[in-house]
């Protein structure tokens, strides 16, 4: 039977795509309309927001430490890449938001399995010159470069676990195809840019959630339970497959919250699903809502994973501490860590 072999979490941010100068001077204009919520939950203008920033904020924020933060995440994300790279995976599970891209208010599922047989990344539209338009530039380099491209996605998998999580009492939304003029929302765009080969892709199965809406996404109980029925029904999957789960966006934003993400990363270290199941939707609004997929990850891997590698950096880019909580993390089976990414991301690093 086939096996899940590697997990792995990263942040998808845009933040991800801008250059240093967008991180240390786009965001302090942009970040001043932005939508916010306090450590209650309850929605904050910006001007409240800096209101409540500690003594020290601007201190986190000189070009300095936002250059420091900076090139640490682009060392995360090479690290992320070269051990999806070495884990050798036959298919990729990537548990991802849709954020209005097949979806509207008019019509929002909760839990949607995708089963086409492959999924349109297009290629990027031109972007016009200009330091105002930076925001789109960076947006649209999660698109391809050269062309439209067409990634493979294991249906056979896909449908075997739609049918198989509806017998064990979840309503699943299946997907067969995009409708016309519409492509990979940008939370699979991403790990398909970012972090496959070129020219010979991992197959994947799309899962999106729906972390963001009002009124029905799903509990964070009910996403460590859908990763637990997940990794029951990867492992019931005919052949010998290597299976790989990644959780796509997170941690907190649009402001960083380094108190939720640290208790999030330490509950994923410890494989504390039932500190998971519990944290409290009125943390998880905005971007943050985006931790729920790395709660199914956490069902998926149970305790039979080792967090083998995390790296953390809270984005902070305004006064008011605005930002993303940057996180990237990688699981190997307990008993295998050693045998893994050391020797191939030296060759990667090499090429």
């Amino acid at each position: 039977m086939s096996k899940l072999t590697a997990a792995f979490g990263s942040s998808h941010s845009v933040m991800l795509t801008c250059t240093l100068e967008d991180w240390q001077k786009g965001f302090k204009v942009f970040d001043l309309k932005g939508r916010y919520f306090d450590r209650q939950g309850d929605p904050v203008s910006y001007d409240e927001l800096l209101a409540l920033a500690p003594s020290n904020a601007n201190d986190l924020i000189t070009d300095e430490a936002i250059a420091k933060r900076y090139h640490a995440v682009r060392d995360a994300i090479a690290r992320m890449r070269a051990d999806v790279i070495a884990a050798k995976l036959d298919v990729l599970l990537i548990c991802g938001d849709d954020q209005h891209e097949f979806f509207s208010d008019d019509l929002m599922p909760p839990f949607v399995i995708y089963y086409g047989d492959s999924i349109l990344n297009p290629k990027r539209k031109e972007v016009p010159p200009g330091p105002e338009h930076w925001y789109k530039r960076a947006q649209s380099l999660r698109q391809e470069e050269h062309g439209d491209v067409h990634y493979p996605v294991n249906k056979d998998l896909a449908l075997h676990l739609i049918t198989g999580l509806t017998d064990k009492g979840f309503d699943v939304t299946s997907m067969r195809k995009t409708p016309p003029d519409q492509y990979e929302g940008h939370a699979f765009s991403f790990i398909h840019r970012f972090y496959m080969e070129q020219g010979s892709p991992v197959p994947v199965v799309p899962i999106m959630l729906n972390t963001y809406y009002p009124p029905n996404p799903p509990t964070p109980a009910r996403c460590v339970a859908i990763g637990k029925a997940m990794r029951e029904l990867i492992e019931s999957f005919p052949g010998d497959l290597r299976v790989g789960f990644m959780a796509s966006g997170g941690l907190s934003h649009f402001q960083a919250e380094e108190d939720l993400d640290g208790d999030v990363i330490d509950a994923l270290k410890r494989g504390d699903t039932d500190f998971l199941s519990k944290l409290s939707v009125k943390r998880l609004q905005a971007g943050s809502s985006e931790i729920r997929n790395w709660l199914v990850l956490a069902g998926c891997v149970g305790k039979d994973f080792d967090m083998e590698w995390v790296s953390y950096n809270p984005g902070y880019r305004t006064p008011a501490l605005t930002g993303t909580g940057l996180g990237f993390a990688t699981w190997r089976a307990k008993g295998t860590i050693q045998q893994t990414g050391a020797k191939a991301r030296e060759e990667l690093h090499a090429v």
